[in-house]
């Protein structure tokens, strides 16, 4: 089962976070990393007035192989970083448990949401971790098939609810859409007409309860 495990960690537990924590006026946000061959590509945002600053640290550091800007506006850019493999130790780490970043970004400590394929993931993530000195704190592990703390679950079946959690938590509601059925389809191990199915009546529920007080639609 498909689990997230929220952890928080010290910028200095990581390369990237030891290089953002040298500028005090630039925040960083992760885009989703998922693995491809292996490789570490990082896309990350940068928010701040000290981007050039930033850049030029970045392309001088022996463990940054390139950095490219892909769009910026104002006060912050995308960029596509590749490291010299295996510099940044956490990222790899992700990469080897065939885990995904849903969320990371900085502040006075980085927060990670990252999905794993099982608790098993989670554990062989632990075990790097340790391996490489690594702290971190976990502060929270759930899962798409747990249903919401206050009670709202609107009806939903359990394949329902995996179904809907999983299309918002990816980005299949956003504009851009961030994903596409036959992805989340592959991550349920379902076909992308079962998915579509869950997801549109799984909506449904929750837009007929919300919208309309109503706990009508079809099963």
């Amino acid at each position: 089962m498909t689990i997230i495990a929220e952890i928080s960690i010290q910028a200095d537990q990581f390369l990237l976070g030891q290089i953002i924590a040298e500028h005090d006026g630039l925040s960083v946000e992760l885009e989703r990393v998922v693995p491809a061959e292996k490789r570490i590509m990082p896309y990350i945002w940068g928010y701040g007035n000290d981007l050039d600053t930033f850049e030029a640290a970045m392309d001088g550091s022996s463990n940054v192989k390139s950095i490219s800007v892909l769009d910026q506006y104002d006060d912050r850019a995308l960029y596509k970083i590749v490291w010299e493999d295996p510099a940044e130790q956490l990222i790899t780490g992700i990469i080897d448990t065939d885990a995904t970043i849903l969320e990371a970004h900085s502040d006075e400590e980085w927060l990670f949401r990252i999905r794993f394929e099982d608790h098993s993931g989670l554990a062989r993530f632990n075990q790097y971790c340790a391996e490489h000195d690594i702290t971190y704190r976990l502060n929270r592990v759930s899962s798409f098939a747990e249903r919401p703390p206050n009670g709202h679950d609107f009806g939903l079946t359990d394949a329902q609810y995996d179904a809907l959690a999983l299309a918002v938590e990816r980005g299949y509601f956003k504009v851009p859409r961030e994903v596409e059925y036959d992805e989340l389809a592959a991550e349920l191990d379902v076909s992308v007409q079962a998915l579509s199915e869950r997801v549109r009546r799984g909506a449904d529920k929750v837009l007929r309860a919300a919208l309309l007080q109503s706990g009508s639609g079809n099963p």
